[in-house]
């Protein structure tokens, strides 16, 4: 493993690296079992916490697994640190696939909210691990076209399983998807023996506590943090504002179709002219979009504000990210993906919590505008990074 960890240190110096390594190709395998993982039995679990349950159960159950990733996300820096990247990915795929296979029996509420909890644990592991990884091993003078290539390869299976796992259970049981889930995930731990066990990504550490006191990773967050918020909404409530459940279906597959192509293009863009140049025009495409779907009764507006939605957020998603890496040492990549990674989750927890309430006394029209209007205010740093890196 000599020959590969020198081969990631040297990367960035390297001004004809190549973007795709033998390395990366295994790291993609990792990240298409830690997708498939996550997003098949997501749908599924809710419906059996519901008949193990009441109707709460199911939010509980989701509850329970984004919890727990965000308690992982938090503590997988210092992980990597101490142990490396191939025993935390170990784990985190491990805690991710095989309690899957607890729920191949007839459990009650308390067992599906356990292992969700075990779930989240993992992924959140495999998410934070995986990402300072992939940092190491993408050229520094390509990594925003490098992020949107690994958005793309994790993009696809999960935009192919989350609807699989519901017709499949529909189908065949929903036993059958913890089955499939369980062993795609499992299989995928035979690329990583292959993976660097230390890269100078996991030479140290930069613990999260620290990271939140840098201005130059809160600003990123924080811009990206506002679109969690906004998505967090979009996919909680949109099935429940259209009259349509086929433009509900319509426009949240237009929403990451559009969001993977534009992280692909922003991610090449960026490499060339800025990423922080990327950070107004992807607020204000999300904006445009968000009041696109407030047409509630407006089936055209509603797939196309999606679209629209979809490329400022892949826009945010690819340049914030980018951008933080490109702030630390490789010690810190492992920070910069703990925090960013919580910012997802946290954010889409806070909308879709958030808008329920306003939904319930205002409608679903105004909650979609309110969501459009909370990301002017991530105007400010979005500005400021523009003028910090003009």
């Amino acid at each position: 493993m000599t020959t590969v960890t020198l081969a990631v240190a040297a990367a960035p110096a390297a001004s004809h690296a190549p973007l795709v390594t033998r390395a990366l190709l295994l790291r993609f395998v990792t990240i298409v079992g830690s997708s498939l993982g996550f997003y098949l039995p997501l749908s599924v679990v809710p419906l059996v916490a519901e008949a193990a349950g009441s109707a709460g159960a199911a939010g509980l159950a989701t509850g329970a697994l984004l919890t727990a990733s965000v308690a992982g996300e938090v503590a997988t820096p210092r992980l990597v640190a101490r142990f490396g990247y191939r025993l935390a990915l170990t784990a985190g795929l491990v805690l991710l696939g095989a309690p899957t296979l607890v729920l191949l029996a007839a459990p009650d509420l308390a067992v599906v909210v356990a292992v969700n909890l075990v779930r989240g644990l993992g992924f959140g592991v495999t998410i934070v691990a995986g990402g300072a990884l992939t940092a190491a091993l993408l050229p520094e003078h390509r990594r925003g076209e490098g992020l949107a290539l690994v958005g793309v390869v994790g993009g696809v299976p999960a935009l192919v399983a989350l609807p699989f796992g519901v017709w499949a259970a529909e189908r065949w049981g929903a036993g059958t998807v913890f089955a499939i889930t369980a062993v795609a995930t499992l299989l995928s731990l035979a690329a990583v023996p292959g993976l660097p066990r230390r890269t100078d990504a996991a030479g140290g550490t930069h613990g999260v506590l620290a990271g939140l006191r840098d201005a130059g990773l809160v600003r990123p967050a924080a811009v990206f943090a506002a679109s969690t918020v906004a998505i967090g909404v979009l996919v909680t409530f949109l099935p429940l504002a259209t009259a349509s459940a086929s433009v509900a279906a319509a426009a949240l597959l237009v929403q990451p179709a559009t969001a993977t192509a534009a992280r692909w293009v922003a991610g090449r863009f960026g490499d060339r002219h800025g990423q922080a140049r990327l950070l107004v025009p992807g607020l204000l495409l999300a904006a445009a979009g968000l009041l696109g779907v407030s047409a509630t009764g407006t089936p055209a507006a509603v797939v196309a504000g999606a679209a629209v939605f979809g490329a400022g957020f892949g826009v945010l998603q690819n340049a914030t990210l980018a951008l933080m890496y490109s702030r630390v040492r490789p010690a810190g990549y492992g920070t910069v993906s703990a925090i960013w990674n919580a910012a997802y989750d946290v954010g889409m927890a806070v909308g879709a919590a958030g808008a329920g309430m306003v939904a319930a006394g205002a409608g679903y029209p105004v909650v979609f505008v309110l969501a459009a209007a909370l990301l002017v205010p991530a105007l400010l740093p979005a500005r400021r990074e523009r003028r910090l890196t003009a």
